[in-house]
């Protein structure tokens, strides 16, 4: 029997895109196939033909449903697979919504560039009869010799770990885990991190592999300050955040501080359809909720819902903010601000020194959100030279993702039978940064692949 090898086609030095092929020998198993996002290359990279036979392919697993994880699917789907895709039932139906929206800023892509889209509503619609779904912790058989168990990331709702149990030639079993994007524990909404307990081998990513996030408090208390100080100067607080989580965290966070009377009552504005058909999702699904907040939703908090709070669906709408005076607070995709609403937010409210752009999340190479994050005094946004004069903050503690000592923390719950780690889904100097940590920390074998290289596991 051949040896069982992974394969890294993509999501290995940088953070999106993931796509992994676990190739037992009698089964392909496919981990995720998602876009590579905000690099100046994105666009050409996603359109080019998969490096695999996809006919090959017995089933794909998704973790989770974020665009850099999922965004390609309706494209594998397109050039032939027919084979079945798998994810818990929260993941798959935040997929139809990312997917959906995707359709929209690949048209408009498309046409920027005079190719054609790479993929549209017709092919995504294509994706869904093949979709099956798995709860959390239930066994399920893939193919004749590999089982899947899904585990909470504890990352955006649905969100999994998926451990891999391979039959071997000698009637053993060998374990893999694909951890997905691991949650920042505790989150404000949603579970702890499940512990990873025993397998032999784990794929996991290194988004803040070389730093640190402030704590909860100091996050919670700069936050405050934050918003305290824009609306003080009248200002507008502009906050890109990402459609999944990261809006749903940011509402009950501004909820908390409206209640308790710590902010002043201003109008505040979710301006993204995405994110407000997420918001239904999750409050659908408060089962996976911490028991915090699910005890203060049973006390009758809404806790997506309060005071001047505005949800706006059309552009016309979105528009009408701009033109409303006075302070006011803004959340609006996308959270690394390569495309969606919140850039023409930022090209209107940039230039003014009363205002205040937060960035509350990791801002990938080459977007308007990383020229901001790293100083920049003028960004182009829509072919405008817009002047940077607003306050320019960041609270990275907000990140769904968690960081480089908790990834530590984390992947030491799988000592002492791990043999390996493959680090990725970062950039070079976080994944090169962990694996070593975890190398000289743990006394585990840590590496980052390198892409289209396949590794066996022994």
């Amino acid at each position: 029997m051949t040896m069982p090898r992974i394969t890294f086609y993509s999501g290995v030095g940088t953070v999106t895109g993931a796509n992994f092929m676990l190739d037992t020998g009698a089964s392909r198993i496919l981990v995720d196939c998602g876009m590579v996002q905000g690099e100046k290359f994105a666009l050409e990279e996603n359109a080019q033909p998969f490096a695999y036979d996809i006919s090959s392919v017995n089933a794909l697993i998704i973790t989770h449903a974020h665009l850099d994880h999922v965004g390609r699917i309706p494209k594998l789907v397109k050039d032939g697979y027919q084979g079945p895709i798998y994810s818990t039932p929260e993941t798959r139906q935040l997929a139809e919504l990312v997917l959906n929206d995707a359709v929209g800023i690949l048209a408009i892509e498309a046409k920027q560039n005079g190719s054609l889209p790479m993929y549209g509503i017709e092919d995504v619609e294509a994706v869904f009869p093949f979709w099956k779904t798995i709860p959390y912790h239930q066994d399920a058989r893939i193919t004749d010799d590999v089982h899947i168990f899904l585990k909470d990331a504890g990352h955006i709702l649905g969100s999994a770990m998926v451990e891999t149990r391979i039959k071997t030639a000698s009637g053993g079993e060998l374990k893999v885990l694909f951890t997905g994007d691991v949650g920042n524990s505790p989150a404000p909404l949603l579970r702890d991190t499940e512990p990873v307990e025993e397998v032999d081998y784990m794929v996991t990513e290194s988004v803040y592999g070389d730093r640190n996030h402030e704590d909860r408090e100091t996050r919670s208390q700069q936050f405050e300050k934050i918003v305290n100080d824009t609306l003080a100067r009248g200002g507008t607080l502009v906050i890109p955040a990402f459609s999944i989580d990261r809006t749903q965290v940011l509402l009950y966070e501004l909820n908390n501080l409206a209640e308790k009377k710590r902010i002043p009552s201003v109008p505040v504005f979710v301006d993204s359809p995405m994110a407000i058909k997420a918001t239904e999702v999750y409050a659908e699904s408060t089962k996976l909720f911490n028991d915090h907040v699910r005890q203060q939703i049973s006390s009758g908090d809404n806790i997506f819902n309060f005071p001047h709070l505005q949800f706006t669906v059309s552009q016309n709408e979105s528009r009408d903010i701009e033109r409303l005076q006075g302070a006011k607070i803004i959340l609006a995709g996308s959270g690394m601000s390569v495309g969606g609403r919140v850039l023409s937010h930022e090209e209107d409210f940039l230039p003014d020194p009363k205002n205040t752009i937060l960035l509350v999340g990791y801002q990938t190479t080459g977007s308007v959100g990383r020229q901001l994050a790293d100083g920049a005094k003028k960004v182009t946004i829509h072919g405008r030279t817009i002047k940077v004069k607003a306050h320019i903050e960041a609270l990275y503690g907000f990140s769904a993702h968690k960081d480089s000592d908790h990834m530590v923390e984390f992947v030491a719950t799988a000592t002492p039978r791990l043999k390996k780690v493959f680090v990725v889904m970062g950039e070079p100097k976080a994944s090169m940064h962990l694996a070593q940590r975890l190398n000289d920390e743990l006394v585990v074998r840590a590496l980052v692949p390198e892409r289209g290289v396949g590794y066996d596991l022994e």
